[in-house]
């Protein structure tokens, strides 16, 4: 039996020994499409892309104008008439996301609000990561919409793209995950997104198609490691890598274009009942 490192949070060392008693030991190397950067333990927020940056030599610009989570949606590899079919509006928002505001609500099933309560203080604040509102939001909450490039300093290279979110009201810290897209074992580009945990993190990956109005629908929904789905990764105290795969929680992000701009939902949902929705409106910054 496996243990996880011993020298942090017990909610934390609970949560990563629960993963490695149900999930499977991996090796790096035979699961490219999975792997993604660990969070700190003693770092959190914008303090921890500080100091990934510093121990990976990677140059940060806080300020980057035009880019996109996705630099361009040809990587999505769609066939050809699903990309023709795609909104430009949409396909704008990826490739160019720093241009965009977002104001969002938020609706929970009562029967899983406490989870979230629940998650909220014993994760969420300490580590200012995934801070979900546990009160429903009717009206629309505005997000600080950040995107943040690390770089290679001799390539010019950018090596990863994270998505900074934090509610303007409050400055916490909603989403802060690293972008990208990755290929299955079965060859399907997915979109891949990565949250760093302490000694771990949480990435989603998401299956791509266009919907008959032109949304893109990215869907977790997979059945068996492997597949697009949901997944922890830590690092044990043996400093070997564990993973889980997660079939009972699915995400699903649906946004596309109507008269007033461009707007998105996003369900989560765990054993196929609806845990909590949002909506987002998408707009140009002026």
């Amino acid at each position: 039996m496996r243990f996880a490192y011993p020298l942090q949070k017990t909610q934390d060392w609970l949560t990563q020994q629960w993963v490695i008693f149900r999930g499977q030991k991996i090796k790096t190397d035979d699961f490219p499409w999975l792997i993604g950067p660990f969070g700190l333990l003693d770092s959190i927020g914008k303090e921890f892309i500080e100091k990934f940056a510093r121990s990976e030599n990677l140059i940060i610009d806080y300020h980057t104008s035009s880019q996109g989570l996705i630099p361009s949606m040809n990587a999505l590899n769609l066939s050809e008439t699903e990309f023709s079919r795609l909104s430009k509006s949409v396909i704008s928002f990826y490739e160019n996301t720093a241009d965009y505001d977002l104001d969002f609500s938020v609706k929970w099933n009562s029967f899983f609000k406490v989870f979230g309560r629940l998650v909220n203080r014993l994760f969420s604040v300490r580590i200012n990561q995934l801070n979900i509102p546990t009160e429903n939001i009717s009206d629309s909450e505005s997000l600080e919409s950040q995107i943040i490039t690390l770089t290679d300093p001799g390539t010019k290279e950018i090596k990863y793209t994270i998505w900074f979110r934090s509610i303007k009201s409050s400055g916490k810290v909603v989403y802060s995950g690293i972008y990208g897209v990755c290929t299955l074992p079965s060859g399907k580009t997915c979109v891949k997104a990565v949250f760093p945990l302490p000694n771990g993190n949480a990435t989603v990956i998401m299956t791509p198609t266009v919907g008959q109005n032109g949304e893109l629908i990215l869907d977790s929904s997979g059945k068996n490691f492997g597949d697009a789905g949901f997944y922890f990764l830590l690092k044990d105290s043996k400093g070997e890598y564990w993973s889980q795969f997660i079939k009972s929680f699915r995400d699903k992000l649906i946004i596309g274009e109507n008269d007033h701009g461009i707007s998105a939902e996003q369900t989560l949902t765990l054993w196929n009942k609806m845990v909590l929705r949002f909506k987002y409106k998408i707009t140009l910054k002026t």
